[in-house]
């Protein structure tokens, strides 16, 4: 059984990538229902040291340079989309 590396993880076959790829599908769902609906949500990801979260409304998405912006209060932040771990309401 061949093993790919694909971002940060290693996968031992193409089932347990097909279920990571529903995953990034729902979380993508979930940033596009923040930005049209202005729904809040809470984002996962990791940066070169730990992983962050972050509660907010995603207020742009640039699918060219594959970023989020999220903002909460007076701040915002921009998240590449590979470092997101985890997306979920609220």
């Amino acid at each position: 059984m061949g093993k790919k590396l694909e971002g940060n993880r290693l996968f031992d076959n193409s089932r347990m990538m097909l279920t990571d790829e529903r995953k990034r599908e729902e979380m993508e769902r979930m940033l596009s229902l923040s930005l049209r609906e202005h729904v809040r949500v809470t984002v996962v990801w990791y940066d070169s040291v730990e992983e962050l979260q972050q509660s907010g409304f995603i207020t742009s998405i640039h699918a060219h340079s594959r970023e989020i912006k999220l903002q909460w209060a007076d701040e915002w932040k921009w998240i590449g989309l590979d470092r997101i771990l985890e997306v979920y309401p609220g």
